[in-house]
Protein backbone atom coordinates (compact mmCIF):
# COMPACT_ATOMS: atom_id res chain seq x y z
CA UNK A 1 0.00 0.00 0.00
CA UNK A 2 1.38 3.32 -0.81
CA UNK A 3 0.64 6.13 1.80
CA UNK A 4 1.06 9.97 1.72
CA UNK A 5 1.91 11.64 4.93
CA UNK A 6 1.70 15.21 5.98
CA UNK A 7 3.44 15.87 9.60
CA UNK A 8 3.18 19.16 11.14
CA UNK A 9 4.71 20.84 14.24
CA UNK A 10 3.92 24.03 15.67
CA UNK A 11 5.24 26.20 18.14
CA UNK A 12 3.89 29.48 18.91
CA UNK A 13 5.80 32.01 21.13
CA UNK A 14 4.22 34.75 23.35
CA UNK A 15 7.23 36.89 22.74
CA UNK A 16 10.14 37.02 19.72
CA UNK A 17 12.85 34.39 21.06
CA UNK A 18 16.78 34.64 19.58
CA UNK A 19 17.37 31.35 18.34
CA UNK A 20 15.76 27.88 17.81
CA UNK A 21 18.02 24.36 17.63
CA UNK A 22 16.24 21.89 16.74
CA UNK A 23 16.18 17.92 15.64
CA UNK A 24 13.78 16.64 13.16
CA UNK A 25 12.61 12.55 13.05
CA UNK A 26 10.17 12.70 10.64
CA UNK A 27 11.75 10.83 7.33
CA UNK A 28 10.14 6.90 7.39
CA UNK A 29 12.73 4.45 6.78
CA UNK A 30 13.59 2.31 3.88
CA UNK A 31 14.06 -1.10 4.95
CA UNK A 32 12.11 -4.73 5.30
CA UNK A 33 8.47 -4.47 3.91
CA UNK A 34 8.95 -0.56 3.91
CA UNK A 35 10.64 1.85 0.77
CA UNK A 36 10.83 6.01 0.95
CA UNK A 37 9.73 7.31 -2.40
CA UNK A 38 9.45 11.01 -1.36
CA UNK A 39 10.47 13.03 1.45
CA UNK A 40 10.33 16.60 2.03
CA UNK A 41 11.04 19.14 4.89
CA UNK A 42 9.88 22.30 5.11
CA UNK A 43 10.61 24.67 7.74
CA UNK A 44 8.93 28.40 8.26
CA UNK A 45 10.76 30.44 9.19
CA UNK A 46 13.36 29.52 6.70
CA UNK A 47 16.36 27.88 7.47
CA UNK A 48 19.07 25.70 5.69
CA UNK A 49 18.16 21.81 6.92
CA UNK A 50 21.30 19.49 7.08
CA UNK A 51 20.82 15.89 7.66
CA UNK A 52 22.55 12.97 9.29
CA UNK A 53 22.12 8.97 9.93
CA UNK A 54 22.36 7.91 13.29
CA UNK A 55 23.75 5.18 14.63
CA UNK A 56 20.39 3.05 14.56
CA UNK A 57 19.87 4.08 10.75
CA UNK A 58 17.45 6.54 11.17
CA UNK A 59 17.25 9.94 9.30
CA UNK A 60 17.66 13.19 11.00
CA UNK A 61 17.43 16.48 10.32
CA UNK A 62 18.91 19.65 12.05
CA UNK A 63 18.34 23.73 11.54
CA UNK A 64 19.48 26.52 13.34
CA UNK A 65 17.31 29.62 13.22
CA UNK A 66 19.35 32.63 14.99
CA UNK A 67 17.35 35.83 14.39
CA UNK A 68 14.14 36.64 16.16
CA UNK A 69 10.79 35.14 15.84
CA UNK A 70 7.65 34.57 17.13
CA UNK A 71 6.38 30.98 15.59
CA UNK A 72 8.33 28.15 14.34
CA UNK A 73 6.21 25.31 11.81
CA UNK A 74 8.36 22.84 10.93
CA UNK A 75 6.13 20.81 7.69
CA UNK A 76 7.24 17.18 6.81
CA UNK A 77 5.63 15.40 3.92
CA UNK A 78 6.03 11.77 2.46
CA UNK A 79 5.32 9.28 0.44
CA UNK A 80 5.77 5.53 0.98
CA UNK A 81 5.20 1.94 0.23
CA UNK A 82 4.29 -0.39 2.69
CA UNK A 83 4.23 -4.07 1.19
CA UNK A 84 2.04 -6.89 2.75
CA UNK A 85 3.76 -9.07 4.98
CA UNK A 86 3.40 -13.17 6.17
CA UNK A 87 1.83 -12.97 9.66
CA UNK A 88 4.64 -14.66 12.08
CA UNK A 89 3.08 -18.37 13.39
CA UNK A 90 0.98 -18.77 16.33
CA UNK A 91 3.81 -20.42 18.02
CA UNK A 92 7.40 -21.41 18.01
CA UNK A 93 8.93 -24.48 19.73
CA UNK A 94 9.92 -24.46 23.18
CA UNK A 95 13.86 -24.53 22.73
CA UNK A 96 13.38 -21.05 20.85
CA UNK A 97 14.59 -19.33 24.16
CA UNK A 98 17.89 -21.71 24.38
CA UNK A 99 18.35 -19.61 20.58
CA UNK A 100 17.82 -16.71 22.14
CA UNK A 101 20.17 -16.74 24.85
CA UNK A 102 22.41 -18.30 22.47
CA UNK A 103 22.38 -14.85 20.74
CA UNK A 104 21.84 -12.84 23.85
CA UNK A 105 25.84 -14.08 24.47
CA UNK A 106 27.10 -12.66 21.29
CA UNK A 107 26.19 -9.52 22.60
CA UNK A 108 24.75 -8.13 19.29
CA UNK A 109 21.52 -6.88 20.99
CA UNK A 110 22.80 -5.78 24.32
CA UNK A 111 21.62 -2.09 24.28
CA UNK A 112 17.98 -3.92 23.39
CA UNK A 113 18.58 -5.78 26.47
CA UNK A 114 19.43 -2.79 29.44
CA UNK A 115 17.44 -0.34 30.79
CA UNK A 116 17.42 2.76 29.28
CA UNK A 117 15.86 6.37 30.31
CA UNK A 118 12.32 5.22 30.01
CA UNK A 119 12.64 1.80 30.77
CA UNK A 120 13.57 1.07 34.60
CA UNK A 121 12.62 -1.83 36.48
CA UNK A 122 10.39 -0.36 39.21
CA UNK A 123 8.09 -1.92 41.80
CA UNK A 124 5.28 -1.26 39.54
CA UNK A 125 6.59 -2.87 36.56
CA UNK A 126 7.42 -5.88 38.70
CA UNK A 127 4.18 -6.20 40.39
CA UNK A 128 2.38 -5.96 36.95
CA UNK A 129 4.49 -8.67 35.94
CA UNK A 130 3.78 -10.51 38.67
CA UNK A 131 0.40 -9.72 37.55
CA UNK A 132 0.55 -11.20 33.96
CA UNK A 133 2.51 -14.02 34.75
CA UNK A 134 5.32 -12.85 32.94
CA UNK A 135 8.14 -13.26 35.84
CA UNK A 136 9.89 -15.91 34.18
CA UNK A 137 10.05 -17.94 31.04
CA UNK A 138 6.48 -20.17 29.52
CA UNK A 139 5.73 -21.78 26.94
CA UNK A 140 7.76 -19.79 23.86
CA UNK A 141 8.70 -16.96 23.56
CA UNK A 142 6.04 -15.62 20.33
CA UNK A 143 2.92 -17.12 22.99
CA UNK A 144 3.91 -14.83 26.08
CA UNK A 145 4.76 -11.81 23.09
CA UNK A 146 1.37 -12.13 21.98
CA UNK A 147 -0.06 -13.22 25.22
CA UNK A 148 1.49 -10.34 26.60
CA UNK A 149 0.02 -7.49 24.10
CA UNK A 150 -3.35 -8.56 24.46
CA UNK A 151 -3.00 -8.48 28.46
CA UNK A 152 -1.76 -4.40 28.29
CA UNK A 153 -4.77 -3.68 25.67
CA UNK A 154 -6.86 -4.98 28.11
CA UNK A 155 -5.44 -3.32 31.32
CA UNK A 156 -4.92 -0.38 30.16
CA UNK A 157 -7.46 2.36 29.07
CA UNK A 158 -6.41 4.55 26.71
CA UNK A 159 -6.46 8.60 27.14
CA UNK A 160 -4.94 11.10 24.90
CA UNK A 161 -2.69 13.32 26.64
CA UNK A 162 -3.42 12.08 29.82
CA UNK A 163 0.65 11.38 30.37
CA UNK A 164 3.59 14.09 29.15
CA UNK A 165 5.84 13.10 27.17
CA UNK A 166 8.79 12.98 30.03
CA UNK A 167 6.04 11.19 32.60
CA UNK A 168 7.80 8.13 34.26
CA UNK A 169 6.67 4.71 33.06
CA UNK A 170 5.03 4.63 36.74
CA UNK A 171 2.55 7.29 36.20
CA UNK A 172 0.51 5.08 33.64
CA UNK A 173 1.45 2.32 35.56
CA UNK A 174 -0.34 3.75 38.74
CA UNK A 175 -3.18 4.51 36.59
CA UNK A 176 -3.59 1.72 34.18
CA UNK A 177 -4.16 4.96 31.61
CA UNK A 178 -1.80 6.27 28.81
CA UNK A 179 -0.94 6.70 25.19
CA UNK A 180 0.81 4.73 23.16
CA UNK A 181 4.12 5.79 23.94
CA UNK A 182 3.00 4.32 27.46
CA UNK A 183 2.06 1.64 26.47
CA UNK A 184 5.29 0.93 24.31
CA UNK A 185 7.24 1.31 27.37
CA UNK A 186 5.25 -0.64 29.40
CA UNK A 187 5.82 -3.85 27.17
CA UNK A 188 9.80 -3.23 26.66
CA UNK A 189 9.81 -3.13 30.24
CA UNK A 190 8.52 -6.13 30.57
CA UNK A 191 10.34 -7.96 27.94
CA UNK A 192 13.70 -7.32 28.23
CA UNK A 193 14.06 -9.02 31.31
CA UNK A 194 12.81 -12.39 29.72
CA UNK A 195 16.29 -12.26 27.75
CA UNK A 196 14.25 -11.04 24.53
CA UNK A 197 15.61 -7.88 22.49
CA UNK A 198 13.13 -5.23 22.02
CA UNK A 199 13.24 -2.15 20.89
CA UNK A 200 10.86 1.02 20.40
CA UNK A 201 9.42 2.11 17.30
CA UNK A 202 7.85 5.85 16.26
CA UNK A 203 5.79 6.10 13.74
CA UNK A 204 2.47 6.32 12.12
CA UNK A 205 -0.30 4.17 12.10
CA UNK A 206 -2.91 4.59 9.06
CA UNK A 207 -6.55 4.58 10.16
CA UNK A 208 -9.24 3.44 7.61
CA UNK A 209 -13.05 3.82 8.02
CA UNK A 210 -12.84 -0.04 8.63
CA UNK A 211 -10.71 0.16 11.66
CA UNK A 212 -11.10 0.56 15.08
CA UNK A 213 -7.95 1.82 15.91
CA UNK A 214 -8.44 3.20 20.07
CA UNK A 215 -5.07 5.17 19.23
CA UNK A 216 -5.78 8.73 17.57
CA UNK A 217 -5.86 8.98 13.96
CA UNK A 218 -4.13 12.65 13.96
CA UNK A 219 -1.22 11.70 15.78
CA UNK A 220 2.37 10.05 15.74
CA UNK A 221 2.31 6.48 16.89
CA UNK A 222 4.75 4.01 19.07
CA UNK A 223 4.57 0.37 19.23
CA UNK A 224 7.59 -2.08 19.94
CA UNK A 225 9.35 -4.71 17.85
CA UNK A 226 10.86 -7.92 19.34
CA UNK A 227 13.59 -9.64 17.98
CA UNK A 228 13.15 -13.93 17.24
CA UNK A 229 15.09 -16.58 15.83
CA UNK A 230 13.85 -17.12 12.59
CA UNK A 231 11.74 -14.39 11.85
CA UNK A 232 13.87 -11.42 13.19
CA UNK A 233 12.72 -8.35 13.98
CA UNK A 234 8.42 -8.59 14.72
CA UNK A 235 6.19 -5.94 15.47
CA UNK A 236 3.62 -5.64 18.23
CA UNK A 237 1.33 -2.91 18.89
CA UNK A 238 -0.33 -3.10 22.45
CA UNK A 239 -2.13 0.14 21.78
CA UNK A 240 -4.34 -1.48 19.57
CA UNK A 241 -3.60 -5.29 20.23
CA UNK A 242 -2.39 -5.95 16.70
CA UNK A 243 0.98 -7.09 15.13
CA UNK A 244 2.34 -4.36 13.42
CA UNK A 245 1.79 -5.26 9.60
CA UNK A 246 1.18 -3.28 6.47
CA UNK A 247 -0.81 0.11 8.23
CA UNK A 248 2.18 0.59 10.39
CA UNK A 249 4.77 3.11 9.13
CA UNK A 250 8.23 2.82 10.46
CA UNK A 251 9.92 6.08 11.23
CA UNK A 252 12.83 5.79 13.36
CA UNK A 253 13.63 3.02 15.99
CA UNK A 254 15.40 3.06 19.53
CA UNK A 255 16.13 2.14 22.68
CA UNK A 256 12.73 4.25 24.17
CA UNK A 257 11.27 6.91 23.34
CA UNK A 258 14.31 9.24 24.55
CA UNK A 259 16.09 8.10 21.17
CA UNK A 260 13.30 9.19 18.63
CA UNK A 261 11.30 12.06 19.32
CA UNK A 262 10.19 13.27 16.37
CA UNK A 263 11.13 16.98 17.33
CA UNK A 264 13.63 17.59 19.86
CA UNK A 265 15.20 21.09 20.31
CA UNK A 266 16.06 24.41 22.41
CA UNK A 267 15.44 27.90 22.21
CA UNK A 268 16.64 31.10 24.14
CA UNK A 269 14.11 34.18 25.08
CA UNK A 270 11.98 35.31 28.12
CA UNK A 271 8.63 33.83 26.69
CA UNK A 272 5.61 30.91 26.81
CA UNK A 273 5.31 28.47 24.59
CA UNK A 274 2.91 26.62 23.08
CA UNK A 275 3.23 22.87 20.68
CA UNK A 276 0.70 22.11 18.16
CA UNK A 277 0.66 18.94 16.03
CA UNK A 278 -1.17 17.35 13.45
CA UNK A 279 -0.52 14.07 11.75
CA UNK A 280 -2.56 13.16 8.68
CA UNK A 281 -1.76 9.47 6.47
CA UNK A 282 -3.82 8.70 3.78
CA UNK A 283 -3.38 5.96 0.69
CA UNK A 284 -1.71 7.79 -1.85
CA UNK A 285 -4.66 7.70 -4.49
CA UNK A 286 -6.85 9.75 -2.39
CA UNK A 287 -7.26 13.37 -3.26
CA UNK A 288 -4.19 15.61 -2.30
CA UNK A 289 -4.00 17.31 1.06
CA UNK A 290 -6.16 20.01 1.93
CA UNK A 291 -5.67 23.68 2.92
CA UNK A 292 -7.00 22.76 6.29
CA UNK A 293 -6.83 24.18 10.03
CA UNK A 294 -4.05 22.40 11.75
CA UNK A 295 -5.39 19.20 13.04
CA UNK A 296 -4.33 19.37 16.70
CA UNK A 297 -3.25 15.95 18.61
CA UNK A 298 -1.72 17.75 21.33
CA UNK A 299 -0.69 21.55 22.50
CA UNK A 300 1.77 21.46 25.52
CA UNK A 301 2.10 24.97 27.11
CA UNK A 302 5.54 25.68 28.68
CA UNK A 303 5.95 28.98 30.86
CA UNK A 304 8.35 31.26 32.90
CA UNK A 305 12.00 32.78 32.30
CA UNK A 306 14.27 30.74 30.41
CA UNK A 307 16.74 33.83 29.29
CA UNK A 308 19.52 31.95 30.83
CA UNK A 309 18.81 28.26 29.81
CA UNK A 310 17.67 25.87 27.04
CA UNK A 311 14.36 25.08 27.43
CA UNK A 312 13.33 21.61 25.49
CA UNK A 313 10.92 21.30 22.93
CA UNK A 314 9.67 17.57 21.93
CA UNK A 315 5.80 16.02 21.48
CA UNK A 316 4.48 13.11 22.82
CA UNK A 317 3.37 10.28 20.56
CA UNK A 318 -0.45 9.51 21.36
Amino acid sequence: MNYSIRHITRFEYSAPIHESVMEVRKCPRTDGNQRLYQFSLNVHPPAHIFQFVDYLGNAVHYFDIPRAHSRLNITGEALVEVSPTMLPPMEMEADTWSLLDAVREEGDFWEMLMPSQFIQPTDLVRKLANELGVTKRRTDPLTMLRELNAAIFDTFDYQANYTQVDSPIDEALESRRGVCQDFAHIMIALVRPLGIPCRYVSGYLYTGKDNHDRSADDATHAWVETWLPGLEWVGFDPTNNLIAGERHIRVAIGRDYADVPPTHGVFRGEADSELSVGVQVKIADDLPFEDEPLPVAEQIAYAGDISAQDQQQQQQQQ
